[in-house]
């Protein structure tokens, strides 16, 4: 199940939307390739009585359990997507329940993976966020190829902050709209978290600067 597009924001495209790596089912199919062989040797015993009926019913309850834990890691599986947009990260699970988190790319701060040998093996890892805010850390577990991803993530970054220096240098640098209006477009960045306050009070006093008649010498 692919991300809805709708949740996007206007200009915002998706770079990357992916389920879980296969292995998140691993463990759930050994399980049930156990219980049936479990089963199987079970009720060929050929046991009577009481004991060789509660063998039976404790085999057919392994493989009933074991198919129902498949069945609900198939759906975590597909109702889980990892998503990078071209403005933030997204994490979101559940058909019924819903879970879900989003980091705005100017807030990521670090972004690191951890990989088992076997995870190494087959290109999947754990993918650690680090984030400004009350958030702090987040984990998101069973990534197909985190080292790729990671990568991916901090360039998607650096073109994010690209566009944002982009959209501080356009209201700057346009040609017959007032100081008023401007420092209006300004001060939208400011809230919309484009620009700190520094940043801001840097980028009023250029343009102030640039929109002040140049000094004739007198005499």
């Amino acid at each position: 199940m692919a991300y809805d597009r709708s949740n996007l924001h206007a200009n915002e495209h998706v770079v990357v939307d992916e389920h879980p790596h296969w292995i998140m089912l691993m463990w759930s199919v050994v399980w049930v390739v156990l219980s049936i062989a479990l089963g199987i040797y079970l009720l060929t015993q050929g046991w009577e009585g009481w004991f060789g009926t509660g063998t039976k019913w404790l085999a057919i309850l392994a493989i009933v359990v074991s198919v129902l834990y498949l069945c609900q890691r198939l759906i975590k599986w597909y109702s889980t997507n990892f998503v990078i947009t071209t403005d933030r990260c997204i994490y979101r699970e559940g058909i019924i329940s819903k879970r879900g988190i989003e980091i705005p790319l100017e807030r990521i701060n670090t972004v690191f993976f951890h990989q088992h040998l076997f995870e190494r093996m087959v290109r999947a890892g754990d993918l650690m966020i680090e984030s400004a805010g009350t958030g702090g850390e987040q984990r998101f577990e069973d990534i197909r190829n985190p080292v790729k991803v990671q990568n991916l993530l901090y360039q998607t970054m650096e073109d994010n902050e690209n566009r944002k220096f982009d959209r501080i240098r356009t209201p700057a640098e346009g040609i017959g709209g007032s100081v008023a209006d401007e420092l209006t477009k300004l001060a939208a960045l400011r809230d919309q978290g484009h620009l700190n306050d520094a940043e801001f009070e840097a980028q009023k006093a250029q343009l102030l600067a640039r929109q002040q008649p140049p000094h004739t010498p007198s005499g």
